[in-house]
């Protein structure tokens, strides 16, 4: 209880500016004579363009249909990738996953390919045809210098798709 009060006034402190008071006008608040700087209330951001694994495993938009969301990623992709994941790891978990972040370049291939893929099907004039996004997930799994440039361009597809 007291690490969620001590959090609960951290992000007071956070986004009030650490006023202790909120103004009666117009939501402007007056420190020293000066208009204070709102900060945001949270502390990470991530991209939620609509082409991105997070908008993806958000829900917002149905899956195409070629693609339920509980597909394995062995039997979207092909079995070679039982090799580096679980066999029963989803293409939603594959869009949900957070170990992405400083880790292995398989965690990122997987993640940004299953939005590419799922990009392909459902976005027009998306950069990267459906097959080809599986063939170059095979080709990128020999090494993890593969993975992760492969990893790279398809997240750099996936946040210039609109």
């Amino acid at each position: 209880m007291g690490m969620l009060v001590l959090c609960m006034v951290a992000c007071y402190l956070l986004v009030d500016g650490g006023s202790g008071a909120a103004a009666a006008s117009g939501g402007e608040e007056v420190h020293g004579g000066t208009p204070d700087m709102r900060m945001p209330g949270y502390l990470y951001i991530r991209t939620t363009g609509r082409c991105t694994p997070q908008f993806w495993s958000s829900g917002r938009e149905p899956w195409p249909n070629t693609v339920p969301h509980d597909s394995s990623v062995s039997k979207v992709f092909g079995s070679r990738l039982l090799e580096r994941y679980e066999p029963g790891l989803t293409l939603l978990e594959a869009t949900q996953r957070n170990d992405d972040i400083g880790g292995s370049a398989f965690s990122k291939l997987v993640k940004q390919s299953s939005a590419a893929l799922l990009n392909a099907y459902s976005r027009p004039g998306f950069p990267y045809s459906a097959w080809e996004i599986k063939s170059l997930v095979l080709e990128a799994l020999v090494s993890e210098s593969s993975a992760a440039s492969q990893a790279e361009q398809f997240k750099q597809a996936n946040e210039a798709c609109n």
